[in-house]
């Protein structure tokens, strides 16, 4: 048997008695819990977002994203490629300060702190004599362990890359395939006679995804591989502060430490010359004078002269 309709303000005024108990309730854990983890890292967010513009250095380059067309390709055995490209705009001495080994290795390191930032130390980069492992928060939560990172480096390009070698995100068949890398190309501008360009590149290349192979490309492409974009923009953007980290293993900054502690070496033959100037004194009497009635002895010629060994 159906129940008589109510009159509308009967049901307005159950409808306002209803929201007032549920108000009155404590929230299910379910929720409360993700929804006060969420309030806390959006506070967290905002918190080191004002840290960061408090400490941050003046920008020095004029940053520009420029992708390049298909940046973002699967082929058919589902190896991944995806590219993010940025043009930065700054005066030539202010690239050829930072255009060393050294600072190479920098950039590198400043990438992985940039990770580390963006996602508000969750994800942390872990160092070993021969791998690099991105972690989240500590070992053994291994998303992506790397090879120890292959520099190159030439008066007009600069890369640095770092062969993957296993993870949670890595399907299996895809393990010791793929990449990752930063080139970075440097050219004069055509219009500024003054200022250099440096074109820098993010590649990640041939990497099976463990999403793609377990779930479906579509699922990776909406979620690891926008997340992955929007992190590597940032990246990039960052860079016209040039605010290059300090290097870890500082394999290149040992290098110019021990050059510059070692100073110019001795010119070869200059540290004997105060013996020989000795032994000449001392030989000279012997070679340079004669006895009453002799004549004296012919002085060797220069082309003759033994020099102290060096």
């Amino acid at each position: 048997m159906n129940r008589p309709a109510l009159p509308p303000l009967w049901r307005d005024r159950l409808r306002r008695s209803r929201l007032r108990r549920l108000a009155g309730r404590a929230p299910h854990p379910l929720i409360a819990v993700p929804s006060a983890l969420a309030a806390a890292l959006v506070a967290a967010s905002a918190v080191s977002a004002a840290a960061l513009r408090v400490r941050r250095p003046p920008r020095v380059a004029q940053a520009v994203i420029e992708d390049p067309a298909g940046s973002m390709t699967v082929s058919r055995s589902g190896a991944v490629r995806s590219v993010q490209a940025a043009e930065l705009t700054l005066p030539s001495q202010a690239l050829d300060r930072v255009w060393t080994p050294m600072h190479l290795e920098r950039l590198a390191r400043t990438y992985w702190r940039f990770i580390t930032r963006a996602t508000l130390g969750v994800i942390r980069i872990r160092y070993t004599p021969t791998r690099r492992d991105l972690v989240v928060l500590t070992r053994p939560f291994s998303v992506l362990s790397f090879h120890e990172p292959e520099y190159e480096m030439s008066p007009c390009r600069g890369l640095v890359r770092w062969r993957i070698a296993k993870g949670l995100l890595v399907s299996r068949a895809g393990r010791g395939e793929g990449y990752l890398q930063i080139e970075v190309q440097r050219r004069q501008d055509s219009e500024q006679h003054d200022c250099a360009v440096a074109h820098v590149e993010v590649e990640v290349a041939n990497f099976y995804p463990a999403i793609a192979s377990g779930v479906s490309q579509w699922v990776y492409r909406e979620t690891q591989s926008r997340i992955h974009v929007l992190v590597t923009h940032g990246f990039l953007r960052s860079l016209a502060r040039l605010d290059l980290a300090e290097s870890v293993i500082g394999r290149y900054a040992r290098r110019v430490a021990e050059s510059e502690s070692s100073g110019p070496g001795p010119v070869p033959g200059t540290a004997w010359r105060p013996l020989q100037r000795v032994a000449a004194r001392i030989a000279g009497p012997q070679t340079g004078t004669s006895m009453p009635g002799q004549s004296p002895a012919p002085t060797p010629s220069a082309s003759k002269r033994e020099i102290a060994p060096v």
